[in-house]
């Protein structure tokens, strides 16, 4: 049987597959079904549309068809020769992203209507997924799809490995998402990983080293240890970390993702800082500091808590590594549309910010976003969209206070005027300014007043910041 795998991209609270990532859907599905045609999003907007990208000064990157695959050529041949097409397609955590569009449903089946090749739909969709936040997930048609299957694949397979050489169709450079466990022992109201996995299991360190070094050798050399919940309860971190190293020595990143404040220690932050690279972030799922909010929701952590965790972090990794970055710094994420959420909790939120800000820690980010409601979760049940309607008007100007009094002058205080960012990749030009980033888990976005090759890395001296962003020149 003849198959090719469309890729969609995904986000979720435990796993980013969106490009620069790649996410570990493909990855796995591929080791399993192999020999396969690998394809985007992309490749069918660029094939169904026939968008090319333009060079004209005066417009912007089309991000829509960045990032196509070595089979874009042949995307039509492809899906007339295939018996089976398997769309990995879901995102349960919107975000903004810099140069890449995740596909919707509609839009998946509107661009493969047509074709009688048999289509699975796989990923998060098939739990729900929405790309904007603050809105109910978008419904799957079931009669637009022959059959939407769930690959629960085993993380301790070998098929995980096998997959690895999916990379050999994509075009361009990678961060490689890696899983380290699966399952949340928590059940914040709002959360569909305990939905989808009903217990906490933890892979094994020789199966993550493996996939690593099965990637390692075909190229790659960023990734980050970012499908979890909680990099900090992993139970072999040292071993893994370590071993990684020994077995990769030209890893040029190593990050992780989401860590609950409430496992944060100064041994396995000692740890993070020895063996993870520069710019490496923790994300913490703080969601509110309304104690009335954090009780309905049943979320993870107190403020309290969230503050011993940051003083934690700041202690042991707020010091400037190669790149010009901290070498680890936490991160918060802000939730709106929670149970109980009233103008109290944008007060409580203010007073633990500015607490973090005048006892000079650091915040990488503050990540804030609208809640997102999902099937089978207790939010869905309990409450739907009630404090979503109730509260939106004051939405942008809860978050622009935000921005305005700790993102701005938190950002100064972590990357100043002058600061020299190392690596920084051009990935997308507005007008005359080119965008880039460095390679890494939530890297801050440089903007440099002048077109330049895109794809390429340079170093960049910091003139002046934006509320998110940076401005810089090229040294």
């Amino acid at each position: 049987m003849k198959r090719a795998i469309l890729d969609c991209y995904t986000d979720e609270p435990s796993g980013l597959g969106v490009p620069p990532y790649l996410g570990v859907y493909p990855r796995y599905i591929y080791g399993r079904i192999k020999p396969a045609y690998y394809l985007t999003i992309d490749d069918l907007r660029s094939w169904k549309k026939k968008k090319k990208q333009s060079s004209k000064p005066s417009q912007k990157t089309d991000i829509s068809v960045y990032n196509t695959t070595k089979n874009s050529q042949d995307v039509q041949k492809i899906l007339e020769s295939i018996s089976e097409l398997i769309i990995i397609l879901g995102v349960h955590t919107p975000g903004k992203y810099l140069s890449a569009i995740p596909g919707t449903l509609r839009e998946v089946i509107n661009l493969t209507r047509g074709f009688k090749c048999k289509k699975v739909l796989t990923g998060p969709a098939v739990s729900g997924t929405q790309l904007e936040g603050g809105k109910f997930f978008e419904r799957v048609n079931e009669n637009e799809f022959d059959e939407m299957r769930d690959y629960n694949f085993d993380f301790n397979d070998l098929k995980a490995r096998e997959g690895a050489s999916v990379i050999k169709q994509i075009n361009d450079l990678r961060i490689i998402e890696i899983e380290t466990s699966r399952g949340c022992p928590g059940k914040c109201s709002f959360c569909l990983e305990p939905v989808k996995h009903k217990y906490v299991r933890f892979r094994k360190p020789d199966f993550i080293i493996n996939e690593i070094k099965e990637l390692y050798n075909l190229g790659c050399r960023h990734f980050r240890l970012g499908k979890q919940s909680c990099f900090y309860s992993y139970p072999w971190l040292e071993e893994l970390l370590k071993v990684i190293w020994q077995e990769c020595p030209e890893i040029k990143v190593l990050h992780i993702d989401n860590v609950n404040p409430n496992s944060v220690t100064d041994e396995k932050t000692e740890l993070i800082v020895k063996y993870c690279t520069p710019g490496n972030v923790a994300a913490f799922g703080v969601e509110s500091f309304d104690t009335k909010v954090i009780e309905a929701n049943n979320l993870n952590t107190t403020p309290e808590q969230t503050m011993k965790a940051i003083r934690i972090i700041n202690k042991h990794g707020r010091k400037i590594g190669s790149n010009g970055m901290p070498k680890f710094l936490p991160g918060i994420n802000i939730l709106f549309g929670l149970k109980e959420e009233s103008k109290e909790t944008h007060n409580e939120n203010m007073r633990w910010l500015n607490k973090i800000y005048k006892e000079n820690l650091l915040l990488r980010r503050i990540n804030i976003r609208q809640v997102n409601i999902y099937p089978g979760t207790d939010l869905q049940r309990t409450a739907g969209n009630k404090y979503l309607k109730k509260n939106r008007k004051y939405y942008w100007k809860w978050r622009n206070e935000i921005r305005q009094k700790i993102d701005w002058p938190m950002l100064r205080k972590i990357i100043p005027e002058g600061t020299i960012l190392k690596e920084v990749r051009t990935e997308v030009y507005d007008g005359k300014t080119t965008f880039g980033r460095q390679l890494g888990t939530y890297p801050i976005i440089v903007g440099i007043k002048k077109r330049l090759p895109l794809k390429s890395f340079f170093n960049v001296k910091i003139k002046s910041h934006m509320l998110r962003s940076v401005v810089g020149e090229v040294v």
